[in-house]
């Protein structure tokens, strides 16, 4: 048996005279427009109407993301390449920033050295005097005994005088022997800073030379790497800050500064480790930032190289 097909039935009761004038309009013929006062009745399309097919909210989330991650490698890929570049720049001067810093810590250490030996000599200085002053106090305690002894009231205050008198003389041999130690200590501490000296004016001189150097290299690159810095920065503004975190921490850890890096030959830019034919698919979706199970570095295709170069 065939199945019937009723009329969708209506939820609520339409009123009487809505039903009345529906029906006089279905059962009215169609008549001419000209005639002032009567109403048309509204056609209603025989015809299937064709609909277009509409994305889905889920569908242009997908495009808008596949945008925004293709944008960030493009972004990254281009800040890595700016990067390299200052590198290059920077490896130009070579070792003369460092040799020129090593030149100062070397200056400042023997400039120390010497103020220290410098001090030293002047306490050494002062003992000598010391020990002068004392020769002279004991000598003349020596003359105030001897005095003395010209005119003693006893026997036992001769022997005491005497006595006096021989403890002052040992007084003074002790004090120009140390004199002796004292002025040979001196003279080396003079020689020593005689012979540092002439070491830091070579030193002075080295780093004069070493600084027009330096200055000479950085007068030639420095409008460059100052518009490669500022480009860098810019760079920087339109990338997501934990991507710039991520992106630093390779580059610091990496030997050749290479956080991004190309797939050469199906293998790694940076590490040239062989990658899955699956995570190559992946890379060329631009779905996601993928980075290599071995050293850690961002991967691009040749469709963001060849945009950005």
């Amino acid at each position: 048996m065939a199945k019937s097909t009723q009329p969708p039935v209506a939820t609520s009761k339409p009123k009487k005279n809505v039903k009345k004038e529906l029906k006089k309009e279905i059962e009215e013929p169609v008549k001419s427009p000209a005639k002032k006062g009567k109403k048309t009745p509204v056609a209603v399309p025989t015809a299937v109407e064709i609909i277009t097919p509409v994305k889905t909210k889920a569908e242009i989330s997908d495009d808008k993301l596949e945008i925004s991650i293709e944008k960030k490698l493009k972004k990254l890929y281009s800040l890595q390449q700016i990067e390299s570049q200052i590198d290059k720049i920077r490896i130009i001067r070579g070792e003369l920033p460092l040799e020129v810093q090593d030149l100062e810590d070397e200056i400042a250490g023997l400039e120390t050295r010497i103020d220290n030996y410098i001090q030293e000599t002047v306490v050494t200085e002062k003992s000598i005097f010391d020990k002068k002053n004392s020769i002279k106090d004991s000598q003349a305690m020596i003359k105030k005994y001897e005095d003395q002894q010209m005119n003693p009231r006893n026997v036992r205050e001769f022997d005491s005088l005497a006595k006096e008198i021989e403890y002052q003389n040992l007084e003074i041999q002790l004090s120009e022997k140390r004199i002796k130690e004292f002025q040979q200590i001196l003279d080396l501490k003079k020689l020593e800073i005689e012979k540092f000296q002439k070491i830091l004016q070579d030193r002075k001189n080295d780093l004069e030379i070493k600084q027009s150097e330096l200055k000479d290299i950085i007068a030639e690159t420095e409008k460059e790497e100052n518009e490669l810095v500022r480009i860098s920065e810019d760079n920087r503004n339109y990338i997501e800050e934990r991507l710039i975190t991520a992106y630093n921490r390779i580059r610091k850890n990496a030997r050749n500064g290479l956080a991004v890096v190309q797939i050469e030959r199906d293998a790694c830019g940076g590490c040239f480790n062989k990658i899955p034919p699956q995570h190559q698919l992946d890379i060329r979706m631009h779905k996601k930032i993928i980075v290599c199970e071995y050293c850690g570095r961002i991967l691009v295709d040749d469709a963001i190289v060849n945009a950005i170069d």
